[in-house]
């Protein structure tokens, strides 16, 4: 019998976030070993919990959330959500422009499926969320990516996407506030990537799920609120703002030029309806979680615990002789850079391989971002102070003794 191939589908898909470092992180902690893994946002792990009163209502509605409910979701957290739009002054966004999904990943995988034919392109920032360009591969489409310039607070380079528009473009993806490099995009970039979509006809894609983790003086405006003569989808959920990653609770919201998009929307609606709906008992929290108080403030003030180990992380980098770092204004990570002058590495990857080997600290390369050099890796801030401290500076004293 010959070997079970996977799908040609899957050419070119991967979520290195979770790949084989990860692989071997988990082959450490069978053997024995404790690992200290920076390398998913994931607020529970580091002891981050979600406010009580969401987990309550949602184990008073159990006996209601044993059946299927609509596939677009639960009236009660769409209206809610719906009513956050209009808090966000997001305009005309009805109930059934919002769908809820099992995280914010199922969504997007199904806004591709809905809209890619063989050969589509979808522009992407580089360094992105690596889950948007494999949904667009897995959809059929190619993802093109488009520059993020480190020198311009990470901003998104304009004549950049205006050069890799063409004839095949289909959208244009945004992730603001950013992951990885927690870039907080301004106004005045959001409306030129806006005026460029509505010139070219494009949709935009608005990944939007740390929109409420933002430190300093940063300020989030929703990409729905800018948009008029296109169609936006906008993306957001519990996972992050209210440490309720398990849960797998997103939604996903229609904005824009709806009118020109009817047929796309009935696709969407088709791949809603085909896995019923999403997780019920999630839907529960969405209500109480929008509506009651905002438990994240506390953590992204001064004093605030997210802000803290921010600083303590960026200030712990900074020390390091040859890594240099941009200061985040949102999400939880950094991004920083690698010196390859003074830091010669080759593979990136095996660099990331290699500090798990030595030192036990699970990280993600800069490439796995799709970013296109060496010199870049991602770090996670959500470890308290001092496992933080200790963390990096291991990597400190790692990087000046390692040579590939």
């Amino acid at each position: 019998m010959d070997t079970i191939q996977k799908s040609a589908k899957l050419n070119g898909v991967c979520y290195d976030i979770r790949g084989p470092v990860l692989e071997h992180a988990y082959r450490l902690e069978e053997e024995g070993h404790r690992i200290m893994k920076l390398n998913i946002g994931n607020p529970a792990s580091f002891g981050f919990s979600a406010p009580d009163e969401i987990i309550q209502d949602v184990i008073y509605n159990l006996p209601n959330a044993e059946g299927y409910v609509a596939s677009r979701g639960l009236f009660a957290a769409r209206k809610a959500i719906m009513q956050e739009c209009q808090k966000l002054r997001i305009p005309n966004v009805d109930i059934d422009d919002i769908y809820l999904g099992n995280g914010v990943s199922e969504l997007i995988v199904m806004s591709m499926q809905a809209l890619l034919n063989n050969g589509d392109e979808m522009l992407i920032p580089a360094p992105d969320y690596p889950l948007w360009t494999a949904a667009v591969n897995l959809a059929g489409g190619k993802a093109v990516h488009y520059r993020c310039d480190e020198q311009s607070d990470w901003f998104p380079d304009i004549d950049d996407i205006a050069s890799k528009i063409t004839d095949k473009t289909r959208g244009i993806v945004v992730i603001n506030p950013n992951n990885p490099t927690g870039a907080v995009y301004s106004q005045d970039i959001l409306e030129q990537i806006v005026k460029l979509a509505e010139e070219k006809g494009l949709i935009i894609y608005a990944d939007e799920i740390y929109s409420k983790i933002l430190y300093d003086d940063a300020e989030f405006i929703p990409l729905g609120r800018l948009v008029q003569d296109t169609l936006c989808i906008s993306f957001n959920g519990l996972s992050k703002s209210y440490r309720l990653a398990g849960f797998r609770s997103g939604w996903m919201i229609v904005s824009g030029a709806k009118h020109k998009a009817k047929n796309y929307l009935e696709g969407i609606e088709m791949l809603a309806s085909m896995r019923l709906c999403a997780n019920v008992p999630a839907m529960y929290a969405v209500q109480t979680a929008l509506g009651g108080y905002q438990s994240i403030n506390e953590l992204i003030l001064p004093g605030g615990r997210l802000r803290d180990q921010r600083d303590a992380a960026l200030k712990a980098l900074s020390d390091i002789p040859g890594v240099s770092c941009v200061k985040p204004k949102g999400a939880l990570y950094l991004f920083p850079k690698i010196d390859l002058d003074m830091h010669k590495i080759q593979d990136d990857q095996q660099m990331v391989l290699d500090f798990l080997i030595q030192e036990k600290v699970l990280l993600v390369q800069g490439t796995a971002f799709n970013w296109p050099e060496r010199d870049h890796l991602r770090i996670v801030f959500l470890p308290r102070e001092d496992e933080l401290n200790r963390a990096i500076e291991r990597f400190g004293q790692f990087i000046q003794r390692y040579r590939q």
